[in-house]
């Protein structure tokens, strides 16, 4: 890790120390004790497991990807700490942009080649965001009333946030099943772009759109190609994101609270639609804001919320820190093909 990603985390850790003092300021300390002490530790257990799981379903998508015949086997480490690393760059980078790059560091660490590496990632990566479009629109389309009853104010942002996700998958996808038109779009797009900007500006944009969108054709036939893996990694990625989707409600359960698995998940994914649009690492400050003003829907008790605040934040962000921290200093043997 750079000097940047150092100022990351203390940022991160500075504006996290700040709300969690302001919370602490306006929240009697005698009550949060009372309140952890009777936590349910079988719940929390599960919760942290379910997130290792998390993990390792998308450990095991790299895995399914990376398979070739006649190909040496690589450790379940040299896989595991992939996810692990990708958490720990997400969470220090602004809008998590440091999550791919680390990743493939990671993979050219195992031994994999740099270029198969990233087709690999790209792979993964169109896989993730068809899998992520539909929990998306059907939150949408089936839970934003419930936020756009009470709180106005945060469905704005949580609506720009699905417009920005929404549009950048409805273009990934217009690569894969309308290539033509999509250059040709995103060609005309440019030639407008020419009169608002310079020309030398504009011309380093056209070629570094035409790259990646040539790059993310090319991986989409290559997973046309190759079904079982297609397959495969679809369906754990549905795993990846059910675990992961899960840890509000049982950090709920954890907390005594019972409630909703279906509401609780669709406001944890407006949460994540919320956070993609703060450019702070980690999302730091926005995601307490966000996770306290929709979950009061089903916490009534302030103490019980902070809490619940404090060990979704911990779950979902420090323990990949924590752990990404480890698969960074500890490296696998690397194995050539």
């Amino acid at each position: 890790m750079n000097k940047k990603h150092l100022l990351g985390v203390l940022i991160v850790l500075s504006i996290s120390g700040a709300v969690i003092f302001h919370e602490l300021k306006t929240t009697n300390i005698a009550q949060l004790i009372s309140a952890a002490k009777n936590i349910n530790f079988f719940f929390f257990g599960l919760v942290l497991l379910v997130m290792l799981i998390s993990y390792v379903f998308e450990a095991s998508i790299i895995a399914v990807l990376e398979h070739q015949k006649n190909e040496p086997k690589r450790s379940k480490w040299s896989f595991f700490r992939i996810p692990l690393i990708q958490a720990l760059f997400n969470a220090i980078t602004p809008m998590s942009t440091g999550g791919q790059p680390s990743q493939l560091i990671a993979m050219i660490q195992m031994g994999i080649e740099g270029g198969r590496a990233t087709s690999i990632l790209l792979m993964k990566f169109i896989i993730y965001q068809i899998c992520v479009f539909f929990a998306y629109v059907s939150t949408i389309i089936f839970g934003f009333h419930l936020v756009i009853q009470k709180f106005k104010g945060l469905a704005l942002f949580i609506l720009i946030g699905f417009i920005i996700h929404i549009s950048s998958i409805i273009f990934l996808l217009a690569i894969m099943f309308a290539y033509s038109w999509t250059k040709k779009a995103t060609l005309w797009i440019m030639n407008l772009l020419e009169k608002i900007f310079k020309k030398s500006t504009v011309a380093k944009w056209r070629k570094s759109t035409m790259e990646q969108i040539d790059s993310f054709y090319k991986e989409g036939q290559n997973l046309k190609r190759e079904k079982f893996k297609l397959i495969g990694a679809t369906g754990l990625t549905i795993g990846q994101l059910l675990c992961f989707y899960s840890i509000p409600y049982l950090i709920l359960l954890a907390l005594n609270v019972s409630t909703s698995w279906v509401n609780v998940t669709q406001m944890n994914i407006m949460i994540i639609m919320f956070m993609a649009i703060i450019p702070i690492p980690g999302a730091s400050g926005g995601a307490e804001f966000s996770f306290q003003t929709l979950f009061s829907t089903f916490v009534s008790s302030n103490i019980i919320l902070v809490l619940g605040m404090f060990l979704w934040r911990f779950t979902t962000y420090f323990f990949g820190m924590i752990l990404g921290i480890f698969g960074w200093i500890f490296k696998p043997k690397k194995v050539k093909a």
